[in-house]
Parts: structure tokens; C-alpha cells; sequence
């Protein structure tokens, strides 16, 4: 059960979720006293809080004790899986080479840069490229888009479904009879109909959507892709306390990881970035500490190299260090060339 069904009341429900217990597990080591303090509450409320939870967590272990053994999985056949899984392209080849074989679903992935490199660029073009109907090697899926900083464009998204259109149909355009059967679906207006998108003004906002995707995900059964520009953007400007931002987005990471798993879909956070001193000098970093880079599968960073954007691979446990550069143009994001330059401010 989650704690948005916990059977308390709606106002305690609501305090639980702005603290950052978003699941059971992070419940299980507190003190009344101190969800007293968190939820600020009487100390029996917190006491009676934590029993209900307490003999929930009982009664499912004795119903449930062999649900994980259940669930088991030979390595064999996670490899095997693994190798079937179909990627979301991100419209550039090199890119794709070093992601092996584009975004893969079942993992989080998190994209940061400095501002202008083309982070929420790359977030629209994944939002069309999911939608790539299968008979084009695609993954015919929907896309999540929630958006924290109001950087999402639908006239930039309608150009980019354009642009992958028009590219797709070059690709397969000896294979007529394909292109007769998805020429419904390979149409701007179908692409925009199938992002959903969420515009969040508050971090307790973005809390309660990400809790509300499981109920959302279980009806729109397509969706191949969660997109959230920018995860960072509330959490830097509205926490003061630290250790509770900490957990909040331990939280939710741990929530979108769940989600990828149950619903084999992909989900891209863009971070920001910020400064940070080391050994005598100011460096630029991704936003919310080190801790935070443990909530996702893979680490892509998006730096200028000159005038020629390019992305490298900070982190991650499948794939080897490498960069590759890429290219924003009127269609979306694409291979490189040399008539993109960086625009320099005067």
C-alpha cells in the first residue's frame, strides 16, 4: 500500500508526503517523536500514525512471505530480456552509439548541462522518438512530460514531430505498404496528442504527481517514457533543511525506479548545474550533492566542446566513458555538423 492510501487522515496523509515519506520502508525507522517534529503534530498522532503503518506492514508480510521468491528471475533470463528491449532513439547516431543503442527502458537516466546546451531539446525530441510506431523499429509509446521550470514548447515539440516525421519516412520510403499502414499515425497532431504533460509550481506538486503516476500508468498503458525538465528546480529554491531534502528525494527516486520496473518504461531527469569548490578552485557540477547521483542508472553530461555541443558518459554500470557530439537543429536534435556554432553573449 502506498501512503497516499494509508488509511489516516487526508491532512496527515498530505504533511507525510510534504516530509518525504512517500513509502512505507521510510517509515520504519522512525521515532514518534521525531515524525512528530516533521509532520508537526502531537506526539500521539505520530504514535498512532506509525502503528497503523506498523500493523499494515505486519499483516502483508504474513499474507504476502512469499511474494519475493515468486518474483524471481534467473540472470539468464534478465540478459535475455535485456538484449530484446528496444531503445528510444535520440535522433543523433553518435549519441546512440554511446548510449548502446539509444535511452533504454528500466532505467533512469539523468541528463545535465549548463543552460542553453539543449537539455529540455533533448527531452522534446525524446517525447516524438518514443512515439516512432514499431513497423519503424520504433517503440509506438506515449510520453510523460513534467515540466517544473516552464521551458517545455508545444511549437517546439509540433517542429520536432515534423522533423522526425520527415526524417522516418525518408529512412523507409521503399517500404510503401508500412507507410500506408501507420500513415495515421505519422502525423504531427497525432504526436503532440500523445505527450502528457504536467506543469508543476511547487515541489509538494511534483511529489504528489510522481505518486499519482502509478494509478495514471496503469490506465495509459503505453506510455514508454517519463520526462521530468527540471527534477532539480524546486528542491533548490524552497528547502532549507537538507537532511529532509535528502530524504524527500531519495523518496522519489526511489519511486521512479519502481515505476521503470513495473511498467518497463524509460524515465529522463534533467538536472542543472551548479558550483562547487575543489582543491582550491570553483567547478561546475550537477545540482543536489553527490548523494543524488546514486538516484539514477546513468549519468549523461551535456558540455560545450568549442562551438560543437557534446555529450559524455559520466556514470554508469553498463555502458564505458565516452562522449559524442550532437547537434540542435530546426528538426530537433541530430548528428553533428559544422554549421552549428554556439551563440556568444556580448
Amino acid at each position: 500500500m502506498e501512503i497516499a492510501n494509508l488509511p489516516i487522515s487526508p491532512s496527515h496523509r498530505a504533511k507525510l508526503l510534504s516530509a518525504g515519506y512517500t513509502t512505507f520502508s521510510s517509515l520504519s525507522a522512525v521515532s514518534p517523536s521525531q515524525l512528530a517534529r516533521d509532520l508537526n503534530i502531537a506526539l500521539q498522532e505520530a504514535s498512532d500514525i506509525l502503528k497503523v503503518v506498523s500493523d499494515i506492514t505486519r499483516s502483508e508480510s504474513l499474507h504476502g512471505g512469499n511474494a519475493i521468491l515468486k518474483g524471481a528471475q534467473t540472470a539468464w533470463d534478465m540478459l535475455s530480456e535485456e538484449q530484446m528491449q528496444k531503445r528510444i532513439t535520440t535522433g543523433c547516431d553518435d549519441l546512440d552509439t554511446i548510449l548502446g543503442g539509444g535511452i533504454h527502458c528500466k532505467e533512469v537516466t539523468e541528463v545535465g548541462g549548463v543552460p542553453g546546451i539543449g537539455k529540455t531539446q533533448l527531452g522534446i525530441q525524446l517525447a516524438v522518438n518514443v512515439q516512432i510506431p514499431v513497423e519503424y523499429g520504433g517503440l509506438g509509446g506515449k510520453a510523460v512530460y513534467i515540466d517544473t521550470e516552464g521551458s517545455f514548447m508545444v511549437e517546439r515539440a509540433y517542429q520536432v514531430a515534423e522533423g522526425c516525421i520527415m526524417d522516418t519516412l525518408d529512412k523507409f520510403g521503399h517500404h510503401r505498404k508500412v507507410i500506408l499502414d501507420c500513415q495515421e499515425q505519422m502525423q504531427p497532431n497525432s504526436f503532440l496528442a500523445n505527450i502528457f504533460y504536467f506543469r508543476i509550481c511547487s515541489y509538494t506538486e511534483q511529489i504528489a504527481v510522481i505518486n499519482y503516476l502509478q494509478k495514471f500508468l496503469a490506465e495509459q498503458k503505453d506510455v514508454k517514457i517519463i520526462i521530468i525538465d527540471s527534477v532539480t528546480f524546486h528542491f533548490r529554491q524552497d528547502f532549507d533543511d537538507l537532511a529532509l531534502r535528502t530524504r524527500v528525494l531519495c523518496g522519489m527516486s526511489l519511486k521512479l525506479m519502481e515505476l521503470t520496473k513495473t511498467y518497463n518504461l524509460a524515465v529522463v531527469l534533467l538536472n542543472q548545474v551548479t558550483t562547487k569548490f575543489t582543491e582550491g578552485s570553483f567547478q561546475l557540477t550537477l545540482a543536489l550533492g553527490d548523494s543524488w547521483s546514486h538516484a539514477c542508472t546513468n549519468r549523461v553530461i551535456l558540455y560545450w566542446n568549442g562551438n560543437e555541443r557534446h555529450a559524455y558518459i559520466d556514470k554508469s554500470p553498463s555502458l564505458r566513458s565516452a562522449s559524442a557530439p550532437f547537434s540542435v537543429t530546426s528538426k530537433g536534435i541530430r548528428n553533428a555538423t559544422s554549421q552549428c556554432k554556439r551563440v556568444r553573449m556580448m
